[in-house]
């Protein structure tokens, strides 16, 4: 029985660990050990190995646009939340008619071509676009204010083109939370605020993981959004790795800058999920007790 147990459990496991194996594994193989490849004379691969796309990795200009992409990665996160978090309420606890409505109004912009969304905002942005007029006009910002080609402009495109994919979890996790405990913190003396944030946000933890996940790997890797409406001091890492492909033909370099990033991305989320399951474990137990 127990060697049948195994088969039948290795029968159902098989079809993700090869999905795994080809898709992640393998490709992660190839990755690592094209960045120790050497560079060719005329760019690409070399016919040895070498160790210089390694030591490239320590230079400062890597190490700023590391620092960088990080810390936009964060604000970005951290400010899609913001938004999210209250929107995601709002519609959970709205009646079925609206609800359907601002989801659908979350929903359709996700449906146009990516590349459209971040050329009008482009355009929006532009010195002579819309919002420049109309900020200048009621003398909000001088003729001089520049709102595109810099570091704000970046997180504000980025925010907006992944806002839905952060409120879309956070709505299921508040559609699902029993309103119940809600109204039993107010009986108890509690405010709306105190409620919202000791009681609905525990309880929504969940959604708020998943929506963290899918939005900080995304802006992690971004490189269209800061090469099209970010500056000479807003570029990522995704723009760099871009630049070492299809300017430079540094391939190994190229390389060597995709497992920075991958670790990179992978630190922080590490650190967050063992936060998440200390304080997952803290609430067990003091369930238990």
């Amino acid at each position: 029985m127990k060697r049948s147990f195994n088969k039948s459990e290795l029968l159902l496991t098989l079809p993700s660990l090869l999905f795994l194996t080809v898709f992640f594994l393998i490709p992660a193989v190839i990755l690592i050990a094209c960045a120790f490849k050497e560079r060719g004379l005329y760019g690409g691969f070399g016919a040895g190995w070498s160790l210089d796309a390694i030591f490239s990795l320590f230079s400062q200009g890597n190490f700023i646009v590391l620092i960088r992409t990080v810390l936009l990665s964060s604000i970005a996160t951290s400010l899609t939340l913001l938004l999210a978090i209250p929107a995601a309420y709002g519609i959970a606890r709205s009646t079925p008619f609206l609800r359907r409505l601002l989801l659908i109004l979350i929903i359709v912009p996700s449906w146009s071509s990516f590349l459209i969304r971040v050329y009008a905002w482009k355009l929006f942005l532009h010195p002579e676009g819309p919002l420049k007029h109309f900020l200048e006009t009621f003398f909000f910002v001088s003729p001089e204010t520049i709102l595109l080609y810099n570091d704000g402009a970046v997180l504000l495109v980025m925010i907006y083109t992944y806002l839905p994919f952060a409120i879309l979890p956070i709505y299921t996790a508040s559609l699902k939370f029993n309103q119940h405990l809600f109204e039993a913190a107010l009986d108890l003396g509690c405010t709306r605020l105190q409620a919202f944030f000791k009681v609905f946000l525990p309880g929504i933890s969940r959604g708020i993981s998943t929506a963290i996940l899918l939005v900080f790997i995304p802006f992690m890797g971004a490189y269209v959004i800061p090469d099209l409406v970010g500056g000479t001091h807003s570029e990522m890492l995704g723009n760099r790795i871009a630049q070492k492909t299809l300017v430079e033909r540094d391939f190994p370099e190229a390389a060597s800058l995709s497992l920075l990033l991958a670790i990179a991305t992978i630190i922080p989320l590490y650190f967050f999920s063992r936060v998440e399951k200390r304080g997952f474990d803290l609430k067990v137990q003091r369930n238990v007790e």
